[in-house]
């Protein structure tokens, strides 16, 4: 019986309604704050030291100045010495040196530590994308999560720490003005307080919905991504010229742009009218203390100083208040992108991972290559891509897949590569289940070249040793598979033969036609020796004439290894021991060429539909 459908996941845009909690929130503060002693400790250990000196800097300031007014009251009016004045303007001006000595040290540590962990972060992004299995990056969401986590990598963690350092630097600054203000007007603190927490409320719900607003986006964001490469790369510039393309393409990048902005503006006003609201009610509570104080200062009751100090504090005080409230708000802001983040690096990939360990394996091959009853639909999909595929291979055996697009010929040689597992049924080789092998030596067995294979932008000498890394410096072992591959007559014609860069990427890059492109992939194929070669439409950017030749070195070349042929051209296919003949994803015919001919079925009118071209 076959499994029940998967139930439809939830949404991107309702994943995102579901607000973190608090706890959740800070959960993320020592993940960023790991990260940040990770990247570069040299640098945490002094952006710490740094920031408590200038924790005690701005109260230390305010008191000379203090005394500084003091003073020149008293020199004025009573004749005191004015040389205490030019000691306390000294002290003030080597304060004033240390602050900006370490406000130039802090940025550089910020920006050394911004790269370190920029850096850190991308690497560890990288290392989990090899993880990731195709299912992940046939997955609009999956691939959404990683785009949205690579966005906001370099800067979110940091800023999340930077952040947690300004609410305890302004937390320390609050406390020193709190101890100078007591004399003069203990519960202007508290006034201070009520009048920022509006703003903080404010401040917190809009970086919500910021984050909710880029996170929903990233469908739309991709798509103007695609059209910005669509509009700049040469894989899509002689169609987009052909067909006149580029002011439809433009328009389109034009309307979505406009949209960004336009919500972009409503964010923008939205934030603006609320912070002017509110930025005047805290700007009304300091004018109410300003008055208090400076009739206080009248009626002699304070020093001028003393009003000195309070205005400059109170003012001062008001700021690092506000400021504490906003990094905690961009606390819970860098907190959400980071947990975009989070949710990446915990994606399960072990589907890789062997069912039971101690991984099985078997000796050097090529083994018997056998399904048994396979059925298999990709996640989230209800119809079948496969059902019930059983067939069997001997080692050595060529075997021709043959049906129309979408019968499931990529999708079986995706299961046998173990890019997604069976459903239903088993797939095995030299007796073991696929899904019991370490992935690493099944893939070492089996080599590969895809109808969308990778034209790398790198040496012609690399495109071929990249079939076997380990060998990636063996030039006679590369020299040997260009050969086989029918890439050596391509790579001698090059301006530095194996040496010369390929592609338009780079520097001096030499550009092939798709047929020279496709004999390095079928090169890269035979550079890695495997006991099974899966070719995709191997021949379909090579002439008739390269195409015989390929195949017969073919023949000769992997007479003891097994091989599965997916070709539309029946010139190939005949070449192939046997042939399976796929239709909606079932098994519809099996056997010899001429067999299949003689049984007048299915692949007897594909034959003579294709042959009947050629008259």
């Amino acid at each position: 019986m076959a499994p029940p459908a998967p139930a439809a996941p939830l949404s991107l845009r309702k994943k995102l309604e579901q607000r973190l909690t608090s706890r959740e929130l800070y959960e993320q503060l020592p993940r960023a704050l790991k990260l940040v002693w990770e990247a570069d400790r040299r640098n945490a250990v002094l952006l710490a030291a740094l920031t408590l000196v200038q924790a005690a800097l701005p109260a230390s300031m305010a008191y000379v100045g203090k005394l500084i007014i003091d003073a020149v009251v008293a020199s004025s009016t009573q004749g005191a010495d004015r040389a205490l004045v030019w000691r306390y303007v000294g002290w003030e001006l080597g304060l004033a040196l240390v602050a900006l000595l370490v406000s130039r040290l802090l940025a550089l540590s910020r920006e050394l530590l911004r790269v370190s962990l920029g850096n850190l972060l991308n690497e560890r992004i990288l290392e989990k994308a090899l993880t990731l299995e195709l299912r992940h990056y046939e997955d609009s969401e999956t691939y959404d999560l990683m785009q949205n986590a690579r966005r906001e990598a370099s800067s979110r963690p940091l800023a999340l720490a930077m952040d947690a350092v300004t609410v305890v630097r302004q937390l320390l600054v609050l406390s020193t003005f709190a101890v100078l203000l007591w004399n003069v007007a203990w519960w202007s603190a508290l006034v201070l307080v009520a009048a920022a927490i509006p703003s903080f409320l404010a401040e917190t719900r809009m970086s919500g919905e910021r984050f909710r607003l880029y996170s929903w986006r990233a469908p739309e964001s991709r798509k103007l991504t695609y059209l910005e490469w669509l509009l700049t790369r040469d894989a899509s510039v002689k169609e987009v010229k052909l067909f006149g393309l580029g002011p439809l393409f433009l328009a389109r990048y034009r309307a979505l742009f406009a949209k960004f902005l336009a919500e972009d503006r409503a964010l923008a006003r939205k934030r603006l009218f609320l912070g002017t609201l509110l930025g005047a009610f805290s700007l009304a509570a300091f004018y109410a203390c300003y008055v208090w104080v400076a009739s206080r200062a009248s009626n002699s009751e304070i020093s001028v100083g003393d009003l000195v100090l309070y205005l400059g504090v109170f003012r001062q005080g008001q700021a690092a208040f506000e400021a504490v409230l906003g990094a905690v708000a961009g606390m819970y802001e860098d907190a959400l992108f980071l947990s975009n983040l989070q949710r990446f690096f915990e994606l399960p990939t072990s589907s890789e991972l062997p069912r039971t360990l101690p991984a099985k394996t078997v000796p050097p091959g090529p083994h018997t290559l056998e399904l048994d009853g396979v059925s298999f639909r990709y996640p989230g999909k209800a119809e079948w891509a496969l059902k019930d595929v059983s067939l069997k291979l001997e080692p050595g055996e060529k075997l021709a897949l043959v049906g129309e697009n979408g019968a499931g010929k990529s999708t079986l040689i995706k299961l046998l590569l173990r890019l997604y597992q069976p459903t239903e049924g088993s797939i095995r080789y030299g007796g073991v289940d696929l899904r019991d092998f370490d992935v690493v030596d099944l893939r070492s067995r089996m080599g590969a070249v895809f109808q969308d294979f990778v034209r790398y932008q790198f040496t012609a000498g690399e495109n071929v040793g990249l079939g076997k890394p380990a060998r990636l410096d063996d030039r006679a072992a590369i020299e040997v598979a260009a050969a086989a591959g029918g890439a050596d007559e391509v790579i001698s014609k090059l301006p530095d033969t194996y040496d010369t860069m390929l592609g338009g990427w780079f520097e001096r890059g030499q550009e092939l036609s798709g047929g020279q492109w496709q004999k390095l992939a079928i090169s890269r194929a035979f550079m890695r020796e495997a006991e099974v070669l899966i070719l995709d439409e191997p021949t379909a950017a090579i002439d008739a004439e390269g195409e015989v030749a390929l195949f017969n070195r073919f023949r000769a070349l992997a007479r003891d290894r097994t091989a599965i042929i997916i070709s539309h051209r029946f010139s190939t296919v005949r070449m192939a021991d046997r042939i399976a003949v796929l239709e909606g994803g079932k098994l519809v015919e099996l056997g010899s060429h001429d067999a299949l001919l003689a049984q007048q079925g299915r692949y007897a009118r594909l034959f003579t539909l294709q042959a009947a071209g050629y008259r």
